[in-house]
């Protein structure tokens, strides 16, 4: 008997898996729109660094969620649950079914599985206090005394890191203990992508974003909001800032933003085989097989 509930297909998968060609694909197939889970394809400005969709994919597929803020006004986890929710449920009344894609599995872990995270405001003067002390002591600090959530989060991930001391401090417990879970009224299809050679993919994607002009656009953030944007520490957009400040040559930033970007693809795929339980699709065929996976649970 066919399920009553709404379909919700995930596509997820660590950075450079190929899961832009493949969500154009199904989308066209299926005449569903995208919902972009990727938590720095969100800012305006941020293309190349993030490999954002291009302008001609977008106008292939409709996408949402994508483009929604200013680089310099971070959105938090339960803003960013709640537009991805709303816009999802305009899809699923409209179409019966919806479709996530992205690699920040935090959040799709927010959408699918109702995650509530901790309604603890914002502390303006701890969080100045954090960011004298440094990201690096901030993050030892959070292995010390929050191990399960410094194992979620990246080293470099300062804004993450403060979310979950300012939550420690506020309340003296864990940010892991105090967010619960209600499950969305959906049925819920994941389908994943691991292909057997990532490490290849990534190299070519960095030397890409490298040839369509990161150091520019990292150059354009820089003059807009200043060198001190916190999104420019993270992966590929640190690199491209060191060359901009003559810390690194070229060859160098590529060189470590394809083994920055390696160790990220490793903690994506560890969260995915905790976190989730995705159908792995082959890398021979994988369109194919999602079709029918789809289909199947369509009946």
């Amino acid at each position: 008997m066919p399920s009553t509930k709404p379909l919700v297909i995930v596509l997820l998968g660590p950075t450079a898996s190929g899961k832009t060609e493949i969500a154009l694909d199904l989308a066209e197939e299926l005449h569903l729109d995208v919902h972009n889970i990727d938590s720095r394809q969100l800012y305006i400005g941020m293309d190349i660094g993030t490999a954002k969709p291009t302008k001609e994919q977008m106008k292939r597929v409709k996408h949402y969620l994508v483009n929604i803020r200013q680089p310099n006004e971070p959105i938090n986890l339960k803003e960013f649950q709640q537009k991805a929710q709303t816009s999802l449920e305009d899809n699923l009344k409209a179409n019966g079914m919806g479709f996530l894609v992205g690699g920040s599995g935090l959040y799709l872990k927010a959408i699918t599985s109702g995650l509530q995270p901790s309604a603890v405001p914002p502390l303006q003067d701890l969080r100045k206090q954090l960011c004298e002390i440094g990201q690096s002591e901030c993050y030892q600090l959070l292995q010390s005394w929050d191990r399960d959530a410094s194992e979620r989060i990246a080293p470099a991930d300062a804004r993450r890191t403060q979310r979950a001391l300012e939550v420690l401090y506020a309340t003296g417990k864990s940010i892991t203990k105090q967010e619960s879970s209600k499950a969305p009224p959906w049925q819920i299809l994941e389908l994943g992508l691991s292909p057997k050679n990532l490490r290849e993919r990534i190299a070519n994607r960095t030397n890409q974003l490298y040839k369509n002009g990161l150091v520019e656009e990292t150059e354009q953030l820089i003059h807009k909001y200043s060198a001190s944007l916190p999104l420019l520490q993270t992966i590929g957009y640190a690199e491209a800032l060191k060359v901009i400040q003559d810390k690194l040559t070229i060859t160098k930033a590529i060189e470590t933003t394809n083994r920055r970007t390696n160790q990220f693809a490793k903690r994506q795929r560890t969260w995915f085989r905790r976190q989730h339980n995705p159908k792995w699709l082959n890398d021979e065929e994988p369109l194919r097989e999602a079709l029918s996976l789809i289909q199947a649970s369509l009946r």
